[in-house]
């Protein structure tokens, strides 16, 4: 019987990122089940929240932020309108281009559901000082804007 080759060892960037592979499946869960009692999913708090924040929104801008393709953003904008959280009219300046906006039931649904996250959030990263929490996240932000832009920066 011949032995087996030895795996290459993980380098400290394979680590990191298996590491960060863990924590991100985690936080998701724990994300989800912070508003899994208003039945709205992943895709439609991200939808909602964001017209939440940044107000009424190009469908096709939707789909480009959240990262869904064309089908999967008309899907889920049908579905929040079925629900009565949305509408959809035509933008002013383009009458091709359809706008969604929140419903008040939709601004009462996602208010309640960002309420709930955010203090979920806030429970997760409880085991870090503010200051760390900061850190953390100019960190991620730093590694994620470096490999976005194809490089890297040396420290």
């Amino acid at each position: 019987m011949s032995k087996s080759p030895t795996p290459p060892v993980a380098s400290a960037g394979t680590r990191a990122w298996l590491i960060l592979m863990k924590a991100h499946r985690s936080l998701l869960r724990h994300a989800e089940r912070s508003f899994e009692s208003l039945d709205i999913g992943l895709t439609d708090f991200v939808i909602l929240e964001m017209l939440l924040h940044k107000g009424p929104q190009k469908v096709s801008d939707i789909g480009r932020r959240v990262g869904l393709t064309s089908g999967a953003i008309t899907s889920a904008v049908d579905r929040s309108e079925r629900q009565n959280l949305v509408v959809r009219t035509f933008d002013a300046q383009d009458r091709r281009a359809r706008v969604v906006e929140l419903t008040p039931l939709g601004r009462s649904v996602i208010t309640k559901a960002f309420t709930s996250h955010d203090v979920a959030m806030e429970e997760a990263m409880s085991v870090l000082s503010p200051s760390e929490v900061r850190t953390l996240a100019a960190l991620l932000k730093r590694v994620g804007t470096s490999v976005q832009s194809g490089g890297s920066t040396s420290m």
